[in-house]
């Protein structure tokens, strides 16, 4: 056993539809991977390859739990995804292989300090502080991919207080999630327990305290967190 000089942190970890936690090493999210959200925030959507942004893997919140506002923010943010976790990793991983890595998906939230990201594009800066703050990835449970076998198609959507703000279909994602794993897996070399957030559509908007909001992928599952 190794003798750290403090005690080890955590490991971070999803829930599993069916009992279990499925343990999480890395996030990975995509960015402007619906063309209408890219319009929606000033991009051109047909011109630009798949870029990443990371966040830590213990921002996660699990089990329905509250999501506290965080701090430094006054436009809090919701991007409901759908999240692929992966089973086996690797480098320079084929397209037609890349879903034969994938163990699980849920439904999840990028939620973002909008004001904080907008001013890091303002000055050419890091969005870290816009997107991996604590408490940033609400996700739902996972359910293995056998119970999802095409991840190409099926409604996604978030509801803020019972009304819906964002609605659209997986078959809309500029880069499906073959595409994605592959196009990651020439950057990093991935590896069991990352996860990959696949991209929100348009309709991004403002939560505030109190808010609940509850998002569905058809055929992966549901999530749900309150603002306080």
């Amino acid at each position: 056993m190794a003798d750290y000089v403090i005690p080890a942190p955590q490991v971070a970890a999803a829930p599993v539809v069916g009992g279990g936690l499925f343990p999480v090493r890395r996030i990975f999210c995509v960015g402007r991977n619906y063309a209408e959200h890219a319009r929606e925030m000033g991009s051109d959507p047909d011109r630009e390859p798949p870029f990443f942004f990371t966040k830590p893997a213990d921002s996660l919140v699990t089990g329905g739990a509250d999501m506290p506002y965080p701090t430094e923010t006054n436009s809090l943010h919701h991007e409901m995804e759908l999240v692929v976790a992966l089973g086996t990793g690797g480098a320079d991983i084929a397209e037609e292989d890349a879903l034969k890595h994938v163990w699980g998906y849920a439904a999840g939230l990028d939620m973002t300090r909008r004001d904080l990201q907008d001013e890091a594009k303002k000055t050419r800066r890091p969005w870290d502080m816009s997107k991996g703050f604590d408490h940033s990835a609400p996700i739902g449970m996972l359910v293995p991919a056998s119970h999802f076998p095409d991840p190409t198609r099926g409604k996604l959507e978030l509801r803020v207080n019972g009304a819906v703000r964002q609605s659209s279909d997986l078959s809309k994602l500029i880069w499906s999630v073959a595409e994605t794993i592959a196009y990651l897996s020439r950057l990093v070399r991935l590896a069991p327990g990352d996860l990959i957030f696949t991209g929100t559509p348009e309709g991004v908007a403002a939560v505030v305290r109190g808010d609940v909001l509850e998002g569905v992928v058809e055929g992966v599952g549901t999530l749900r967190t309150k603002i306080v």
